[in-house]
C-alpha cells in the first residue's frame, strides 16, 4: 500500500489483503487505485473481496480503478463469478473502472504515474514489474519474475525497490533466488532494497541473509 499526497494505491491485492487491512486498521475506502502486476491468485484474488466489501459493507461512493495487464477485467470478473455466483452482474454503488497497461508506456492515474515492464513469469497474460511515481518519490516493484536484466531498468534510481526473493538458491522456475540477486545487486542502483514473497526455504535461512526483509504491518517512510 502506497500512501502519499498523490493518493492511495495498492501494488497487487492478494487473497488475504482485506484480512491484513482489518488487522492493521487500514480503511479499504481510502484506496484510489489497485495496480496488478500479473494475474495469479496470490496477487489479485483479493480484488473480488475488496469490491464486495466496498459495495455491501463499506458503502463506497467514490471511484475505484483497477489497472493491470491485458485481460485484467475479464479475469477479475471471472474470479468474482466463480466465488460468488451472480456477483459479476452487480450494479456497483461506486464508479468501478479497469485499465489495461502497455509495456514501457507511462500512464497517469490521479496523482500516480506508472510504467510497466515485461518480466518472465507465466500467468496467462503479461507479467509486469513496475516503476511507480508518487509525487517526488519513485518506487520500483518486481512483481514475480526470474532474473532478467530488465530489473536493472526497473530499479535504476528508485527510492525503494520491492523485489521478490522466493528461494535462497537453486534458480526456481519463474522466481528469483537470494544468491542470484546477491550476484547482481551492485548493478541495481536503487537507494533501498526490500525483499518480499519469501518461501519456507528463505525463512529457514534468514540468518544467512543480509538484506532487508518485508514484514507484515511494516511502515516505511521515503
Amino acid at each position: 500500500m502506497v500512501t502519499s499526497e498523490a493518493g492511495v494505491c495498492l501494488l497487487d491485492c492478494g487473497a488475504t489483503a482485506l484480512v491484513a487491512m482489518r488487522r492493521f486498521a487500514v480503511d479499504p475506502a481510502s484506496i484510489d487505485v489497485v495496480f496488478l502486476s500479473h494475474l495469479h491468485g496470490d496477487h489479485f484474488a483479493g480484488v473480488p473481496f475488496l469490491l464486495l466489501q466496498q459495495h455491501f459493507i463499506g458503502k463506497r461512493d467514490r471511484p475505484l480503478l483497477i489497472a493491470g495487464p491485458a485481460g485484467t477485467e475479464r479475469r477479475v470478473m471471472a474470479a468474482l463469478e466463480v466465488m460468488f455466483p451472480g456477483a459479476a452482474r452487480l450494479t456497483w454503488r461506486f464508479s468501478l473502472s479497469f485499465a489495461e497497461l502497455t509495456p514501457q508506456r507511462t500512464e497517469r492515474f490521479g496523482g500516480f504515474a506508472i510504467t510497466p515492464y515485461l518480466v518472465p513469469h507465466a500467468s496467462g497474460s503479461a507479467a509486469f514489474a513496475y516503476r511507480l511515481e508518487a509525487g517526488d518519490r519513485l518506487i520500483a516493484y518486481s512483481g514475480d519474475t526470474r532474473w532478467t536484466d530488465t530489473l536493472l531498468d526497473v530499479a535504476r534510481g528508485a527510492d525503494l525497490f520491492i523485489i521478490e526473493c522466493y528461494a535462497y538458491d537453486g534458480s526456481p522456475e519463474n522466481h528469483l533466488d537470494y544468491k542470484t540477486l546477491r550476484d547482481n545487486i551492485a548493478n541495481l542502483h536503487s537507494k533501498r532494497l526490500l525483499l518480499t514473497h519469501l518461501s519456507r526455504q528463505m525463512f529457514e535461512r534468514l540468518s544467512k541473509v543480509d538484506l532487508e526483509i518485508a514484514e507484515d504491518g511494516q511502515l516505511l517512510e521515503l
